[in-house]
């Protein structure tokens, strides 16, 4: 982004900050806190993707999970979320298929959701394509039989997010996520406070940011907890040349990058979106990102990074605990 429209936009989330107080103020911290929820995305999809989060719940850094409940190792992250009851365990509604080799389909039922299905029967591989073809009542019964498989096994959700932010496709499917949100009383992903983060990657003046804080108000107004920022770029970092295969430079570099930009953050309740894995040489059939997964469960378990969240006096939560501070808030 240009030096004047990065200003710009510092600026306009400077001049929101000082008239609106953060959603942490209103869930119970303190003006200047920064409150981070560190989010691993993903659990289901693979078993080196469990194996991985499962490593980090219990000896790392982060503390929460979204599960992709239409993807072919569910079982095995539920039965660890049953044996351990207060995860933090959320679902990663599903709505794309993106791998080539290794897809899944829609827990709906393709006759009941034919637009969100492709020639293969799979749902689709891109954001664009579910836009192109899905209809909003579709993506609406899908979501719900993903909730309803889950608490069909037993794990009732935490919370509510977005594989690939396909939600964020459509004002008419991030309408229904939200009230799918409202209706069953599960928080979901919306960054509605003042985005700083955000805001720093996007044009100035952003007319998206606008309407999603409008959503924001309207989920506190429901009884549900809201985020004021979201760090969403880790996925996009490309590993320097020649450290592929050096599992310490690799959690070196991670870990610098998570510090570095952790500590632009500013006060409030942020999510910080991860991926993760413990890549057995099987992933590789799957995606070429078990590199970039592995690196961040390496950040995740570095007593380096739970040493400066620490330094920085971070305080990190969960959603569980955003939405029991958000009931006991009139």
């Amino acid at each position: 982004m240009p030096r004047l429209l990065l200003v710009a936009a510092l600026a306009a989330s400077a001049c929101y900050s000082q008239t609106t107080p953060t959603y942490a103020e209103k869930l119970g911290w303190n003006e200047s806190d920064r409150v981070l929820i560190l989010h691993m995305d993903d659990a289901g999809m693979s078993h080196d993707s469990n194996m991985g989060i499962e490593q980090v719940l219990e000896k790392g850094a982060a503390r929460s999970l979204s599960v992709m409940m239409p993807t072919p190792w569910v079982p095995e992250i539920v039965h660890y979320l049953l044996a351990h009851p207060g995860t933090d365990a959320g679902l990663h509604l599903t709505l794309t298929s993106e791998w080539h080799e290794y897809r899944w389909g829609p827990l709906a039922g393709v006759p009941a959701v034919p637009g969100l299905v492709d020639s293969e029967g799979a749902l689709w591989s891109s954001v664009e394509a579910v836009v192109t073809h899905a209809k909003a009542d579709e993506v609406d019964r899908e979501m719900r039989a993903q909730v309803e498989r889950a608490e069909h096994m037993g794990f009732h959700p935490t919370h509510l997010d977005t594989h690939m932010g396909t939600v964020y496709g459509s004002p008419a499917f991030l309408e229904r996520y939200v009230q799918l949100g409202i209706e069953k009383q599960i928080p979901v992903m919306v960054p509605g406070g003042h985005d700083t983060y955000i805001q720093a990657d996007r044009p100035a003046g952003d007319p998206s940011l606008k309407s999603v804080r409008a959503l924001g108000v309207r989920l506190w107004d429901a009884g549900l907890p809201v985020l004021d920022d979201l760090h969403n770029t880790s996925y996009g970092w490309k590993i320097p040349a020649g450290i592929e295969n050096d599992d310490e430079k690799l959690r070196q570099w991670r870990t610098r990058r998570y510090m570095e930009t952790l500590a632009e953050l500013k006060p409030g309740l942020t999510m910080v979106i991860m991926h993760c894995t413990a890549p057995s040489e099987i992933f590789a059939q799957i995606s070429s990102s078990g590199t970039l997964r592995k690196a961040d469960m390496l950040a995740m378990l570095d007593p380096k990074f739970q040493a400066f969240l620490k330094e920085q006096g971070f305080i990190v939560t969960t959603w569980r605990e955003a939405m029991e501070r958000r009931k006991r808030v009139r």
